[in-house]
């Protein structure tokens, strides 16, 4: 199995394991509050970040233990962070459930759960704990899968950044009816980046839809190619947590674009 394949299996474990009744799933969806529209709150800068709560990663293996979610989220939000992307897959990114559970009373802004989302049990899982948008990577997911779980995002009232990391998946995610794709510049399956995807796919990419520049981006530098390939907004997670002062690292990232 390569890199991905391996993450979803476990991730498809993993679900098996804490898997609440359907009965507890739909108590929780129903006082859960009322999402929060991640595209409005991303569109209010001219280019916006959203900052990734990242312990590990397959390719780096640890990065920060983040003793303190909470915090290090309201930092991201004091520092103009337009949405939250907290990492939820156990195994390789060593995020939990509990990291976003425990961040989403405190913040305002719309937040993603970044997972494998590979079944609806996740997407309602993920609504049931208060997120507002979630993550579908095209290369998980067969068309009809794809089209499924955006389907029933979008009935629970979430939003979708949809994930491509080759031409043939923006085809895919734009048949889909995506609003909002994301740019993998990291293909999943042996771990490279190249950010000479974000120039090859964003262009390929209709302005109608909102376009988001991930993986890879480490410097001021990396955020502007991305921005003038046609990014409209940033996703960052290591960069953030690495950072001697994560506010200042926000700012750095997106104030040459005001």
């Amino acid at each position: 199995m390569n890199v991905l394949e391996t993450i979803i299996a476990g991730v498809r474990e993993d679900e098996e394991r804490r898997k609440l009744p359907a009965s507890k799933i739909d108590e929780m969806i129903s006082i859960a509050a009322k999402p929060v529209d991640a595209l409005s709150s991303l569109k209010a800068d001219p280019f916006s970040i959203i900052a990734e709560v990242k312990r590990s990663s397959p390719s780096k293996g640890n990065i920060s233990k983040i003793e303190d979610p909470v915090s290090l989220a309201l930092e991201y939000q004091s520092a103009g962070a337009r949405a939250i992307s907290v990492l939820t897959e156990e195994r390789r990114f060593n995020g939990s459930l509990k990291d976003f559970e425990s961040v989403r009373p405190s913040i305002s802004l719309p937040m993603l759960r970044k997972d494998f989302m590979v079944s609806e049990y996740l997407i309602r899982e993920s609504r049931a704990f208060g997120a507002d948008l979630i993550l579908l990577i095209v290369a998980a997911l067969s068309d009809g899968e794809l089209k499924a779980l955006f389907q029933l995002a979008h009935e629970l009232g979430m939003q979708a950044l949809v994930e491509v990391h080759d031409e043939i998946e923006v085809e895919r995610a734009m048949a889909l009816g995506a609003k909002i794709i994301g740019v993998n510049a990291r293909n999943l399956k042996t771990l490279e980046v190249d950010l000479g995807a974000f120039d090859r796919l964003l262009k390929l990419i209709p302005k109608s839809i909102y376009k988001v520049a991930e993986s890879g981006i480490s410097t001021q530098n990396d955020a502007e190619r991305a921005r003038i390939a046609g990014a409209d907004a940033i996703l960052v997670g290591e960069a953030l947590v690495r950072a001697k002062s994560p506010a200042a690292a926000i700012k750095e990232f997106t104030e040459f674009a005001k």
